[in-house]
């Protein structure tokens, strides 16, 4: 099969590249690479005119008249190789705003891509139409929308989840979904608000190539490092002010059992080197599910702070814990800390059980067999 996937989001489409691989498949991998994270792409797009004194003009320029110069440009990276990314077997969007253009002009683009290649299918793995709708009807569901219904986050911070919600987005969700072939979810946070969707194909776990990932058991001689990587633009979104919070109070408690290594907005490989000597990873407080720090660093048998909430552990059919549930509750984070730094033995345990689970949940030569199993059904 033939096979393009376009966008990134934390080494995805990466992983899923690597497992259709090494099912035989043809794979181009298109599009920005993440961010300050700097993932490998088969064809890079470069989102310009967004930092700095250009952004500024950029903003100014699109209140003034509507024209957004950043999207014209990537609009013209396509152009220049839009006859790389036609006549493909499959192609996967990672988002519906996967060029995150204004609707107009992400609107030209898409209607190339679905002229040219007869069936296209759309990852729920990100801030989406549907999923934002869903956060925001039920503010009890966990979920990003949460702190900002908070006042923890400015409008203009999250705009890049409010903008789902505006009539223009609307617009390009009910386009998307008119030419794609079906919906698929990554994991939990994005499975349960698409269950009655007429579109949705189903949950399709996030692949991690565990080949690539070496388990390293957790030895406890010393300290027991916690590692908090901050991503500044993702701060109150994922929690991060309770886990530095928490891990004020844990240090005061616990001063020569930690050590605490705090990070901020680090490219993915020097990330990874960072947090490679961590026992304890604190991942994220607002989810249902994992994301893919929390994924990798699992397969490295470390625990993991992130979302493991009732909804997960009776979709594995767990019996015991393979990561800790985490909460924007201090006391709650407190506690479970406390927890596990002192009952060690506990921590290697569930380690343990994390690298087995991600060999058996999310293998991403498994995954990728899922994925081609439903493009196959749903293909014309």
């Amino acid at each position: 099969m033939n096979i393009l996937l376009i966008g990134e989001y934390s080494r995805l489409h990466n992983s899923l590249k690597e497992g259709l691989e090494a099912l035989g498949h043809r794979v181009v991998h298109m599009g920005f690479q993440d961010g300050f994270k700097q993932y490998p792409v088969d064809i890079p797009l470069e989102k310009k005119w967004d930092s700095g004194w250009r952004k500024k003009c950029k903003v100014a320029l699109f209140t003034l008249c509507g024209f957004d110069i950043s999207s014209y440009l990537t609009y013209r990276q396509f152009v220049r190789i839009k006859d790389q990314c036609r006549d493909f077997d499959v192609v996967q969007l990672i988002n519906e705003n996967s060029f995150y253009c204004q609707p107009n002009t992400e609107l030209k683009i898409l209607s190339y891509l679905f002229a040219h290649n007869k069936n296209v299918f759309l990852l729920s793995c990100g801030d989406d139409y549907v999923n934002v709708n869903y956060c925001f009807n039920h503010p009890e569901y966990k979920s990003a929308a949460q702190p900002y219904l908070k006042g923890k986050i400015s409008d203009k911070a999250f705009n890049g989840v409010l903008k789902f919600r505006q009539t223009n987005f609307k617009k390009l969700h009910d386009y998307v979904y008119k030419h794609i072939q079906g919906v698929i979810a990554t994991d939990l946070d994005y499975h349960l608000p698409l269950q009655d969707h007429p579109m949705y194909l189903g949950l399709h776990p996030n692949p991690v190539n565990v080949d690539k990932i070496i388990q390293q058991p957790l030895d406890i001689q010393n300290k027991i490092c916690i590692f908090l990587g901050i991503n500044t633009l993702s701060y109150y979104k994922k929690g991060l002010d309770a886990f530095e919070a928490a891990l004020g109070i844990i240090k005061q408690k616990y001063p020569e059992q930690v050590e605490i290594c705090i990070t901020t907005n680090l490219p993915y490989a020097e990330y990874i080197s960072q947090y490679d000597r961590a026992h304890i990873l604190l991942d994220q407080a607002y989810a249902h599910d994992q994301g893919y720090n929390a994924l990798e660093a699992m397969a490295k048998g470390k625990v993991v702070f992130t979302g493991a909430e009732p909804e997960f552990w009776q979709q594995y059919a767990l019996k015991e814990a393979v990561n800790c549930n985490a909460t924007a509750n201090i006391n709650q984070l407190v506690e479970a800390l406390s927890s596990l730094l002192e009952n060690p033995k506990e921590l290697v345990s569930i380690g343990e059980r994390a690298r087995k689970f991600i060999e058996k949940e999310h293998h991403y030569k498994t995954i990728a067999a899922k994925y081609l199993a439903t493009w196959t059904t749903h293909s014309h």
